[in-house]
Formats: structure tokens, C-alpha cells, sequence
């Protein structure tokens, strides 16, 4: 990854980058190719593989050597020093489902917390080369189209809307009563895109992400990039969705508004 000019220019956001491009040299080599996959519950499907392992391993080795202060809390390996003031929040392959079927719609998600607020993300694609970024102040791009900054689309009705979730079958019978009179609503669905629906929000190509199940290591990178390009993101009862669970994400407040009240019902405190 190159640097961006996009870009504010600090330890950290510099840093992150370096996460990046190394967790992106050990999950390629991977990628379309043979490897075997772990199913990490019983009952179900949650598949992780040596891709996953192998990103993680490195993030982990570079946080502990650089800020060996910072906390740590990743998908495979768990929880560390988890009372720290900074604290990494790594998902090396979101969409590791689309990893194993050869579709490059997976991403690295790398964030930081401070004070238990996320305060930097990133999401990298390494096979497409593209990352997006953000410190919830401002929000950037840099990939095969150049390097640009990230800024949200104007859309206040849900006629007009975009909308992403992974599937409508991760939801509980009243989750998917109040998802389904929405997706009757808008304009254009998609499903299947995991961490790539985030980032076409901030990219100004989509308009709301409705999704529920989601850990801390789902939606901590995606915060920063999402409100630095204008956008909220929230759980369904409108409060932090930092700790995941039922996460609405939009790229206009306005919209935001409108899509809370009709998950209202459904909507966990």
C-alpha cells in the first residue's frame, strides 16, 4: 500500500498501513489456491483457515513489537491487555466464505480503539489492491483508481436507497419482519458483500448496511471510515455498536433516522 495524500499523516495511520500490507503477504498466497478449511463451530458453518491464522499471527507480532502497551482483540487469537488506553481490533479475513469460494469480496479489517472509542480503521483488499481508511474525522482511498477522499451520497428517502446486508437469513423471525419492510422499500438490495457494503457507504455508491451477529471484529474498523466520510453508524436502538450485535450503518443521517424507526421494534437494548 502506498501512502495516500488523502491522508492525515501519523504514527498510527501510518502504521496501520504497515499492518496491512503485512497481513495481505501472508493471506495471499492463499487466495485461490488449495488450503483446508476449519469449521470453528459444531451445529453450524463458521470456517476459518491457515490465511486467517497466518494474518493475524503477523498483526500481532507487529502490535506487540512497536506498541507493546496496546491491547489487542482479533478474531482468531483472542482478547490482550484488553484495559489498555489504545487497543487493536483485527479481523484478518472478514468474509472468509467469500475467501474459500475464490471471490474477492473479503477484506482486512484493522481498527483501533482509544478509551474504548474507535478512532482509526482500515479495510484492505489485497488481491484488488485497494484500501479504505479513516479517523471518524475524515475519511480516504487509495487503490487501482487512484486516491481520492471518501464522502457519503446525499439520500433521504428509502425509495431512493442502496442497501446491503450479508443475508436476511442471519436474522431472527422479528430482526427479518423489520429487514424484510425495508428491503420492500428501497430502491436496489445486495447481499453477500460483508465488509465491502461499509465501504461502499463512505464511498458514496450505497446508502445503508442493515446486519445482526456481529462481533466486536466485524464493525470496529468500519466505524472510523463510515462517520470520517459523513455517515453514522449505530446499532439498531441508535446507541454505540461498538461492541457489535444489530448494526445499521447509513451513509446519510437523515436516512438514518428513518431506517431506526423501522428497526425500532425489533431493536435490542
Amino acid at each position: 500500500m502506498t501512502a495516500s495524500s488523502k491522508r492525515p499523516s501519523t504514527p498510527y495511520s501510518e502504521f496501520i498501513e504497515e499492518l496491512a500490507d503485512a497481513a495481505g503477504k501472508a493471506i495471499m498466497p492463499h487466495f485461490r489456491n488449495s488450503f483446508d478449511v476449519e469449521n470453528k463451530v459444531a451445529g453450524g458453518f463458521d470456517p476459518v483457515t491457515v490465511a486467517d491464522k497466518g494474518g493475524e499471527e503477523i498483526m500481532r507480532k507487529m502490535i506487540n513489537e512497536r506498541y507493546p502497551e496496546h491491547g489487542i482483540l482479533g478474531e482468531e487469537y483472542g482478547p490482550e491487555n484488553l484495559d489498555a488506553e489504545n487497543v487493536w481490533v483485527l479481523d484478518p479475513i472478514d468474509g472468509t466464505r467469500s475467501f474459500i469460494t475464490g471471490m474477492p469480496t473479503w477484506g482486512t479489517l484493522i481498527g483501533l480503539k482509544t478509551n474504548g472509542k474507535p478512532s482509526l480503521g482500515l479495510m484492505g483488499q489485497s488481491y484488488i489492491n485497494e484500501f479504505y481508511a479513516g479517523d471518524t474525522k475524515s475519511a480516504w482511498y487509495s487503490g487501482p483508481i487512484g486516491e481520492k477522499t471518501l464522502k457519503t451520497r446525499s439520500c433521504g428517502a428509502l425509495s431512493d436507497a442502496v442497501l446491503f446486508t450479508t443475508t436476511p437469513a442471519l436474522f431472527d423471525q422479528a430482526e427479518r419482519e423489520a429487514y424484510d419492510r425495508i428491503e420492500e422499500q428501497v430502491k436496489l438490495v445486495r447481499y453477500g458483500t460483508d465488509c465491502y457494503a461499509y465501504c461502499m457507504v463512505a464511498a458514496g455508491s450505497a446508502d445503508v448496511v442493515i446486519e445482526s451477529g456481529l462481533q466486536a471484529y466485524d464493525i470496529v474498523a468500519l466505524i472510523p471510515i463510515i462517520e470520517g466520510a459523513g455517515g453514522v453508524v449505530t446499532n439498531w436502538a441508535g446507541g454505540s455498536a461498538v461492541d457489535g450485535g444489530q448494526v445499521v450503518a447509513s451513509g446519510d443521517p437523515k436516512l438514518h433516522e428513518i431506517v431506526l424507526k423501522q428497526l425500532a421494534q425489533a431493536a435490542r437494548t
